[in-house]
């Protein structure tokens, strides 16, 4: 039987050690540096294939 220290004590032990690993795989799973200095452009204009839209037809305005 554990005091409600200890039990206090090691949920936050677990709690750090879940932090870790989360921030680990977040920074693994990260764009590499050189990719993060490219600028977006939130106003460019993106090309959409007709077959990226589905079953709708894309007719050309």
């Amino acid at each position: 039987m554990t005091t409600r220290y200890e039990r206090i004590k090691m949920q936050r032990r677990m709690q750090r050690r879940i932090r870790q690993v989360v921030e680990e795989r977040r920074m693994s799973r990260a764009l590499p540096p050189f990719a993060a200095e490219t600028p977006f452009d939130p106003e460019a204009t993106v090309e959409i294939s007709p077959r990226a839209i589905g079953r709708a037809v894309a007719e050309t305005i």
